[in-house]
């Protein structure tokens, strides 16, 4: 097999595995509180504040948000209202689902079990059923389901990580429901990993008390998917493919009525009429916030921000961005590509170019990203690929010493095949990696029942605020889409079971958001939403190598 690695990464190599012997079983000291908040406030990209601005538009007008994102809200619509015809209805359903994810199809199936017939839903998304982050997530997901854990201390730890600003209900829902999701899971086949008495194995996870992480190798995502997908599709729920929103219709009177979607292939549009509308249309990270790479799939473009803000409902905690620790940093074609939490989970310890620990491999997220863009960018203790981009080692041939030889193909199967396409073998080499943008934190407000405070507007997934406040542990995304996508397909269909079919399609909020736009000043020619990510020119191309002009 080619060798993958340049002579002068092969050196660090070997001072890799001249120290390994010395660290197996070691831990590095957590950090404490106030080295945490040094580090943060020094290193972590969400503390740039040219990388943010004010938004001076809308319900969540005078707060901070990405400067990418509020150049989406600060746009006008990509549609002229006045070349929509709304009188012609194509689709007349009780629940539209705007997004094919995770939450789109949990909340589907929870509408039905809450008594909606199939055909009387469709489910709309912007490229194929599936396609998402969902699909992506290789860790796993976290549930206390045993006796030496408890939801309360599931809490404690995700409101320790979240830094304490996360909204109590909305996080007492997620870990409350995680047991029942893992039983529904169980009920519908999803596989998860098992030891010899056919118990759960379950691994730690950054910032967590306790093992809770349930994982199917490390492709967790794609397993629930495939099981989920399976049960959407014996329901034979209606999909529109390829069919992305492009506004949300209302009465004129701020309560939303349905969509008005956009056929790819056409760019023909289609009206639908719907008594409750579910956002699921996931996160913004191709974007690429402050240019970093990203782990998201290629549709993740802030839709439903977007749409969700122009009709009226506010945003939480826009001002904080996950990156994730372990991004791939080497070889280029799989640059931001992720290097799943559950290596270290495992033992592989992130070192430097001189083979040194600098940090616990299981800090909450950012705080771990933030140590590793320290130690390559102030401490210059980096490897630096042929390309420029610099990166620490993950050291996972670790693994195999620490739990026996085979545990690295056994346990991440996805993760050794994607290497070895490139002539590197991590069960023997350490691997590459720096902090990739991972996980849009904020998001939409919501109750916890999935509710907006538009009315006849419902959303869950990482679409939605406030779940995971300023920082998401390991493993509570899988769980937040399968919670909250339950619970907002539980409370449209109880709703749509009482409503009139609405009186009213209208696209006046896009009126009045123009009209705000043009009292404010803004004079743009960009339109949102962004249905598709910008991939042209240099800079764009490149856009890894400009790392550490964002720090």
């Amino acid at each position: 097999m080619e060798d993958g690695y340049p002579d002068h990464m092969r050196k660090s190599i070997e001072k890799v595995e001249k120290t390994r012997s010395e660290r197996v079983g070691k831990t590095f000291e957590r950090m404490g509180a106030e080295e945490s908040e040094e580090v943060l406030n020094r290193f972590h990209p969400d503390y740039r504040e040219e990388g943010k601005k004010e938004l001076v538009v809308g319900p969540s007008k005078g707060e901070k948000a990405p400067v990418e994102l509020a150049q989406l809200l600060h746009s006008p619509s990509l549609i002229d209202p006045d070349e929509v015809d709304l009188s012609q209805i194509d689709h007349d359903v009780d629940i539209l689902i705007i997004g094919g994810g995770g939450a789109g199809t949990v909340a589907a199936l929870w509408a039905v079990k809450e008594g909606i017939s199939p055909e009387n839903i469709l489910l709309a998304t912007k490229l194929r059923h599936g396609d998402s982050n969902s699909m992506m997530a290789q860790g796993g997901i976290q549930a206390a389901d045993k006796e030496i854990d408890s939801p309360i201390q599931h809490y404690l730890d995700a409101i320790g990580g979240g830094h304490f600003t996360n909204d109590e209900a909305l996080l007492k829902a997620l870990t409350e429901d995680a047991p029942k999701i893992m039983k529904w899971h169980e009920e519908l086949g999803v596989m998860y990993d098992r030891d010899k008495d056919g118990d759960f194995v379950e691994l730690p996870g950054g910032g967590t008390s306790r093992y809770r992480l349930h994982s199917a190798g490390d492709y967790t995502g794609m397993e629930i998917m495939r099981v989920l997908r399976d049960e959407f599709r014996n329901k034979d729920i209606p999909v529109l493919e390829f069919a992305p929103a492009v506004e949300l219709l209302t009465d004129g009177n701020g309560e939303v009525t349905g969509a008005l979607l956009m056929n790819l292939e056409t760019n023909e549009y289609y009206v639908v009429r719907a008594k409750s509308t579910i956002m699921a249309t996931g996160g913004f990270g191709r974007l690429h916030i402050q240019s970093y790479p990203t782990t998201n799939h290629y549709g993740a473009t802030a839709d439903g921000l977007v749409m969700g803000y122009r009709a009226g409902v506010p945003l939480r905690d826009m001002d904080s961005v996950q990156y994730h620790p372990t991004g791939a940093a080497h070889p280029d074609q799989v640059v931001g590509l992720l290097v799943t939490e559950k290596v270290r989970s495992l033992g592989a310890q992130p070192v430097n170019v001189d083979g040194e620990m600098f940090v616990n491999p299981l800090e909450p997220r950012d705080v771990e990203a933030a140590a590793i863009i320290r130690e390559c960018y102030g401490r210059e203790k980096g490897v630096t690929t042929p390309t420029g981009m610099k990166g620490v080692w993950l050291d996972s041939p670790l693994i195999d010493e620490l739990e026996g030889e085979g545990t690295i193909e056994d346990r991440l199967p996805a993760m050794v095949r994607q290497y070895k396409r490139f002539g590197i073998d991590m069960t023997k080499d350490p691997i590459l990696v720096f902090p990739t943008l991972h996980y849009q934190n904020g998001g939409l407000v919501i109750n916890p029942d999935g509710s907006t405070p538009v009315k006849g507007l419902f959303a869950s997934g990482e679409v939605s605020g406030g779940i995971h406040g300023k920082n998401r542990l390991m493993g509570n995304s899988l769980l937040d889409f399968n919670v909250f996508g339950r619970r907002a397909g539980m409370a449209a269909a109880k709703r749509a079971q009482k409503a009139g079919s609405p009186a009213k399609l209208s696209l006046e909020h896009i009126d009045k958001h123009t009209e705000d736009l043009e009292k404010a000043g803004i004079d743009t020619k960009d339109t949102s939403p962004r249905l598709l990510p910008e991939y042209r020119g240099k800079k764009v191309l490149e856009r890894h190598l400009d790392i550490s002009v964002t720090l």
